[in-house]
């Protein structure tokens, strides 16, 4: 699927918007100096035509064409020089009416030779961060920035494989690999920080990433079961994208009003992307024994036997900050 598409049409037309606006800006500076300097003007004018008296002298094939050609370049290089002169004697850049670009390499167009200039691939990923859904986690929260000083002995040999773990999943992440994580732990344990920290480098390799809390996406299927709060075109876009994104982080699972209709919802969501071959994340606080006892066994079948279960152990990350003055 690769980046968000709502993202990529905001993008583009931002692109757009900027290279008209670049045509613009020039177009205006260049009538500026024909009023002021009727001698640029005129150079201009001259300039304007060297391409039809190349072609025309091609065309005829009369004469030396290259010799003809070649004094139209030196004629046009003179002319060049004179405005050139003109603008720096009167206080001007050299370059003040050519075209000034946000992004030289791709001239604001997004692309170079075809393939996406990295100015755009860094604002679809910056935009990625928006619409993930963790825009501010995400800017404190990373792999390089996960502690495992916070946990001892046999609790740091687990942490330590359950990072190399969730690292490799979102370095290695690839369309319809099918390949889901069970992070069960309690809390204060590093899930969210290693959720966060998947869902930046997964979004900067060029995937789509919805991370959402358990309650806020069961919320928005209930919403749009009873058509209430939202547009309905609004709000079945809304539920969409927690089946079409390339990978989605479900948040707190557990901790929503548990029922019949969450139940199903979620068993909807697992089934779905799991037969469509897409990546899902859960972490939760809940036990297994917990989790099996909160939803049915069709749900907790594939949670614990399709997903790669990450055990989070240790002691209380906040409050050993607290204890360090960290916070």
């Amino acid at each position: 699927m690769g980046y968000n598409a709502e993202n990529c049409k905001k993008i583009a037309a931002i692109y757009s918007e900027k290279n008209f606006r670049a045509q613009k800006e020039a177009e205006a500076r260049k009538e500026k100096l024909h009023m002021l300097f009727p001698e640029i003007a005129e150079i201009d004018r001259v300039l304007s035509e060297t391409g039809m008296k190349i072609f025309s002298a091609a065309l005829s094939g009369e004469g030396n064409i290259e010799k003809r050609i070649a004094e139209l370049k030196r004629a046009n290089d003179e002319l060049l020089e004179a405005r050139r002169e003109i603008l720096v004697s009167h206080g001007y850049p050299a370059d003040y009416s050519d075209l000034k670009f946000e992004c030289d390499k791709c001239r604001d167009t997004g692309y170079v030779e075809g393939k996406m200039c990295s100015c755009m691939r860094r604002d679809l990923v910056m935009a990625g961060y928006e619409s993930s859904g963790i825009g501010k986690l995400i800017a404190k929260q990373n792999f390089e920035n996960f502690d495992l000083s916070y946990y001892k002995g046999a609790e740091y040999e687990q942490m330590s494989r359950v990072f190399e773990s969730v690292s490799d999943f979102a370095n290695t992440f690839r369309e319809n690999s099918g390949r889901n994580l069970l992070f069960i732990g309690m809390t204060g344990l590093g899930k969210t920080h290693l959720s966060s920290a998947c869902a930046k480098t997964v979004i900067e390799r060029g995937f789509d990433v919805v991370y959402e809390s358990a309650q806020n996406i069961f919320s928005d299927f209930e919403y749009e079961r009873f058509s209430r709060g939202y547009n309905n075109d609004e709000q079945s876009s809304k539920t969409d994208r927690y089946f079409e994104c390339d990978l989605l982080i479900i948040d707190d699972l557990g901790t929503e009003l548990s029922n019949q209709f969450t139940t199903s919802c979620l068993y909807n969501i697992v089934n779905s992307r799991m037969c469509a071959g897409r990546s899902i994340i859960i972490n939760t606080n809940l036990k297994r024994g917990e989790l099996m006892e909160k939803y049915q066994d069709r749900v907790t079948s594939r949670l614990f036997g399709e997903f790669e279960v990450c055990l989070f152990v240790g002691r209380d990350i906040r409050s050993q900050k607290l204890e360090r003055g960290r916070y």
